[in-house]
């Protein structure tokens, strides 16, 4: 048996030694067994019974438990080997460490000693580089010296650390002063060659010129800009003088001649001086760019001496040649150097947005109103030139403005001279219902001036340009648009209720003629395309202009004008079909009712009534047909106004017959049927109605249908006949109630009783903030007041059979 200590030791041994599977098959790859001492899930008990599987067995414990110490101790052995063995190996990897120690010690002193030759030789080169520059600059051998001063530059480099040794800060100092004394002589020799005063120029282009500009490249940067400087500014002088302030050729009218100078001396350059010059330094370009500050600089200075002399045509004239001239520059050249220290961009970066880009100048521009539908083409490049000379005429592009302020006042005024000449469009052409010519004209002019305007500025002028665009859209608005509707005519068409009785279909006319109906019509669609069009002119005007001033663009306004418009000529039409109807609904009001004796066909106001509908509606659905939606609304408006209208009348129809009422009811349904196929009454395609102009037709013509329900209904008992009223019509009003007593022709005591017991079997209203009017009800819906019709007529019929 083992012990407690020794059952505590396998434990301990058995949770170090717990392996993962992995482990244990890589195991018995590498050392295969089969000893069952080595299997992980070696089962002593199970190992015990194989040694000793009988009683009879166990007399050979003693040889058995021998063999496993003897097993035992070999095991132990083996371990010491291997600990012994690291041990030793631990010795060994000490005397190696001493070893390797020695060998760093060795590449230390290597690379110090290979650092001190380099050190050396490097002041060798430097001490014999500063020799050679300071002979080589005073016989100016420029091209050996380009090539030399960046080797010693570089050298140099390298002793930065070791400045505080006096040899090596007086070597700094002699490449110091040998710079220095270069600069100067090169300065020297191109002041000779290219001197600054005179009309010739004695040196020219040199050989020597050219290995003193690689020079400057590594000299001090002042350096290559003095050169650069001094050669544009002799290279510019004949410019000063041939077009100084007092020349003729100087101003506006002249301005082509300015840039066929510059290109002629640009050529000049390239000939004579391409070569002399790195190409790095773009000296033509540079060129170029002072050319422009200059320009700009003296066309500001002149203009603002002679700016009375500054008129439109000569203004657009100079503009127009010096945008060309800017993009002739980005033809040519990248503008790198409008962002060093030689050059100089615009005051403010101007961002080429102009959607109605063009290859053909302004003066081509298409006129088409299309051109604002049209899907904006891509953002051309931008031109880093653009407005470095053209911003000078900005201070004065408020001639421009007023320009064009006079043009749009002429133009307005021609148009409602135009209109007057040619009248309305006339019925049954293509140009009834038609957006009238002068829009898209008006449109067109206003492409025109943001063309134009975006070329000179978008700054303040494009803000100044926007208000004159709203100034005239008012304009347009109402001396073109609203300032031609009809007048409606005081006039109620002088008809009887003995004469609309006696008339036949067709024998009356509306107020306004058919002419004057297409009218309506076209300044309808008219407004509708200005107001699109508005809308799309905001957002060019936003896109033009800087993004500092997009809050300014602001047209809200003028499209409120044009909306305006819009409303005011729907109403106009409903006004005008609402007006028609009027004496028939007069006369139904006038009508014996109670002296009717059977039910006919529908009655003649009825027919009048439809008639008018059918005169007017289609021909405005016809010249509203490019504008559907505004067609509904006219028909959703006219029938918000004629069916309560007609109730209204309704009431008036006093006292009523059991028969009066049915014929009624008869005339209901068919002004019911009618205004239901309103929107597409003499249309030989069929439309289904919007759904929501149904809804309003349904509810209004069934509450007619009801009221008419309720008059015919008993008044005995008083008490079914409240009840009902108050179900079918949910109105709790009592003066709706007295109108509907008063139809019935109750006497006034009969009325009295009535009331009261009206106002006593009203429900009672719900209490709490959920509380409404105390005489208010939901109205049912046109299912269920259908539903309530259907039974009522039933009881109806019941009581007549």
């Amino acid at each position: 048996m083992m012990e407690e200590d020794e059952f505590e030791f396998v434990e301990d041994l058995d949770a170090i030694l717990h392996l993962s599977p992995e482990v244990r098959v890589a195991i018995e790859q590498v050392f295969p067994s089969q000893d069952p001492l080595d299997r992980p899930d070696f089962n002593a008990v199970e190992y015990i019974n194989t040694l000793f599987p009988t009683e009879q067995s166990l007399a050979n414990i003693d040889e058995v438990v021998n063999k496993i110490r003897l097993k035992i101790r070999r095991l132990d052995d083996n371990i010491r080997t291997v600990v012994r063995g690291q041990t030793n190996v631990g010795q060994d990897g000490r005397q190696v460490k001493e070893i390797t120690r020695d060998i760093k010690q060795l590449d230390h002193a290597k690379r110090h000693l290979t650092t001190s030759i380099t050190t050396l030789n490097h002041l060798h080169m430097l001490a014999g580089g500063v020799d050679s520059l300071e002979a080589m600059t005073r016989k100016r051998q420029y091209g050996e010296v380009a090539n030399l001063l960046q080797g010693v530059v570089n050298v140099l480099e390298h002793f930065q650390k070791y400045m505080g040794i006096p040899q090596i800060r007086q070597l700094s100092e002699r490449v110091k002063a040998a710079q220095s004394e270069l600069g100067t002589q090169i300065l020297a020799d191109f002041e000779e060659a290219f001197p600054s005063q005179g009309s010739k120029r004695p040196g020219g282009p040199s050989i020597v010129l050219r290995d003193a500009c690689l020079v400057a490249n590594v000299l001090d940067p002042r350096i290559k800009q003095e050169i650069i400087k001094k050669f544009i500014r002799q290279h510019l002088s004949e410019y000063l003088v041939l077009f100084q302030e007092n020349q003729d050729v100087a101003w506006l009218d002249k301005i082509d001649r300015r840039y066929a100078w510059i290109k002629r001396q640009l050529v000049d350059y390239e000939e004579k001086y391409g070569r002399m010059f790195p190409e790095e330094w773009c000296m033509t370009e540079r060129i170029a760019v002072e050319f422009c500050h200059i320009t700009r600089t003296e066309l500001a200075k002149l203009m603002r001496t002679r700016a009375r002399e500054i008129e439109v045509k000569l203004l657009l004239f100079a503009i127009q040649r010096t945008t060309n001239f800017e993009g002739l520059l980005a033809k040519r050249f990248s503008g790198s150097t409008l962002s060093d220290g030689t050059g100089k961009r615009p005051e403010t970066p101007l961002e080429s947005t102009n959607p109605f880009l063009e290859d053909e100048s302004e003066d081509n521009v298409s006129e088409k109103d299309e051109d604002l539908d049209r899907p904006k083409k891509p953002k051309a490049p931008d031109n880093p030139f653009h407005g470095i000379i053209s911003k000078c005429f900005e201070p004065h592009l408020y001639v421009y403005i007023e320009s064009q302020d006079k043009n749009l006042g002429e133009l307005i005024d021609r148009f409602v001279a135009d209109f007057r000449a040619q009248g309305p469009p006339k019925s049954g052409t293509e140009e009834g219902g038609a957006v009238l010519p002068s829009c898209a004209d008006l449109f067109v002019y206003y492409k025109k001036c943001m063309v134009q305007c975006s070329q000179l500025s978008t700054g303040e002028p494009m803000i100044a340009l926007t208000t004159i665009f709203q100034k005239y859209l008012r304009e347009y608005a109402w001396k073109i648009l609203s300032g031609n509707l009809p007048k409606t005519s005081s006039n109620s068409g002088g008809l009887t209720i003995s004469s609309l009785l006696k008339e036949k279909e067709g024998s009356e006319v509306a107020k306004f003629t058919t002419e004057e109906l297409c009218l309506i019509c076209s300044i309808l669609s008219t407004a509708e395309y200005c107001l699109a069009t508005t809308q799309q002119l905001e957002e060019k005007l936003k896109e033009k202009v800087d993004k500092s001033l997009i809050e300014r663009i602001n047209l809200t306004g003028e499209m409120d004008t044009f909306s305006t418009v819009i409303s005011n000529s729907i109403q106009l039409l409903v006004q005008d079909l609402d007006a028609a109807c009027d004496p028939a609904l007069t006369a139904m009001s006038k009508m014996p009712w109670q002296s009717v004796e059977h039910v006919g066909d529908q009655s003649p106001y009825v027919t009048s009534v439809i008639m008018h509908i059918k005169q007017n509606v289609p021909i405005i659905r016809d010249n509203l047909a490019a504008t559907r939606k505004y067609f509904t609304q006219f028909c959703i408006k006219f029938t918000n106004s004629f069916i309560p209208k007609f109730i209204n009348h309704l009431f008036r129809c006093k006292p009523i017959s059991m028969v009066g009422a049915e014929q009624l009811l008869l005339d209901t349904h068919s002004l019911k049927t009618v205004l239901l196929d309103l929107p597409s009454i003499g249309s030989q395609v069929l439309r289904k109605a919007p759904a929501s102009y149904t809804k309003i037709v349904v509810k209004g013509m069934t509450r007619a249908e009801m009221i008419l329900k309720v008059v015919m209904a008993p008044h005995e008992p008083p008490v079914v006949f409240v009840d009902n009223y108050i179900k079918l019509l949910a109105d709790g009003n009592p003066e709706t109630f007295q109108k509907i007593l008063d139809m019935k022709g109750l006497k006034r005591s009969e009325q009295s009783s009535m009331l009261e017991l009206f106002r006593q079997r009203l429900p009672t209203p719900p209490s709490g903030p959920d509380a409404g009017p105390a005489l208010s009800f939901s109205a049912p819906t046109p299912e269920q007041e259908s539903s309530r019709i259907r039974k009522l007529e039933k009881l109806i019929k019941k009581r007549i059979q």
